[in-house]
């Protein structure tokens, strides 16, 4: 049997996805064209490997097998060029980043161009996704760093602290609540609301503390992003909670009020999650010391967090320096 890497990395994302048309659309190919890779690694092996089922795919016993081998495959194949990268001249290649909505909108561009301002020889390819799907690209070897919320399970992966953000209110500036200081959680559970995807790490957890109040979310409209949440706001539809760095930014000049949540869950931390630090290019392993404080970084990314009112847009990663850092683990 001969295999390719390239139909075996089609293969893990499809078992990750459990689906054959969102694995094409991570890797920005057709489904058939995944699908004629699959078949073509089942008639090798002589057995199917994926069930098909109604509403997506299932691994088969086989392709169980096949994919804790192709996992041992792909991390060979990573170790080889962390070990090749250090005889390396510079610091050249790209770097796979999955990252969640709240990580692009608030923090990552700023330390990025502070990054590549320095190593202006690297690329990094960085893909939009819940936190979930942030950390499954982490387990199947498409993302090198995974940023994700850290209400989500990263389960045997590393985890490196990364940022802190805070949840608020946004509403119209003609909504009942805009006058007011601050609302817990229960005061607003009557209202009508503006919600993202099903997968967000954030829409689970308000679904989840409304729970413990014996109640639901009044979800009236439901969108994929923080700027289709806004607009949606901002047409008197509902009200939402988001990222205080998805509002605070966006209230001059509109009808957008902010109103910060008094509940201790409103914080939440933001991390970087990684499979195995042996694994990781010298040019990734770098980023990673700057994301999280552990190397020094341009001034512009370790300014002190605005802050309004008993709000904090960006936490301090330690008074962003490292002493006193917490550790990877």
């Amino acid at each position: 049997m001969r295999h390719d890497l390239y139909s075996l990395q089609l293969f893990m994302t499809v078992a990750a996805c459990g689906s054959i048309a969102a694995a094409a659309s991570r890797h920005n190919t057709v489904a058939s064209a995944i699908s004629k890779r699959i078949s073509d690694l089942e008639a090798g092996i002589g057995t199917p490997v994926l069930s098909r089922k109604r509403h997506g795919v299932e691994l088969t016993p086989a392709g169980q097998d096949l994919l804790r081998h192709a996992q041992a495959v792909q991390d060979a194949v990573r170790r080889m060029e962390a070990d090749l990268s250090r005889h390396a001249a510079g610091l050249r290649g790209a770097i796979r980043i999955a990252a969640n909505t709240s990580a692009i909108t608030q923090f990552l561009p700023e330390d990025l161009a502070a990054f590549v301002a320095d190593h202006s020889d690297l690329a990094i390819e960085l893909v939009e996704l819940t936190s979930d799907a942030a950390l499954a690209a982490v387990r199947s070897g498409q993302a090198d760093l995974g940023i994700y919320s850290g209400l989500s399970d990263a389960g045997d992966l590393r985890i490196c602290p990364y940022r802190s953000d805070t949840l608020v209110v946004a509403a119209h500036r003609g909504h009942r609540l805009a006058l007011r200081r601050r609302v817990r959680f229960a005061d607003v559970l009557d209202e009508d609301f503006v919600a993202l995807q099903q997968g967000s790490s954030i829409q689970a957890h308000l679904e989840r503390q409304a729970a413990r109040h014996g109640d639901k979310l009044r979800t009236r409209v439901q969108v994929m992003s923080f700027d289709g949440v806004r607009r949606m706001v901002q047409a008197r539809l509902g009200i939402a909670i988001l990222p205080f760095g998805a509002v605070e930014p966006y209230l001059e000049g509109s009808n957008l009020a902010m109103i910060p949540i008094d509940e201790p869950w409103a914080r939440r931390e933001l991390r970087i999650a990684i499979r195995d630090p042996e694994l990781l290019t010298i040019q990734a392993r770098t980023l990673l010391q700057v994301l999280t404080g552990t190397e020094d970084a341009r001034p512009s990314v370790r300014q002190p967090a605005p802050r309004q009112g008993n709000v904090t847009l960006a936490a301090p990663r330690s008074a962003l320096s490292p002493e006193g850092k917490e550790p990877c683990r």
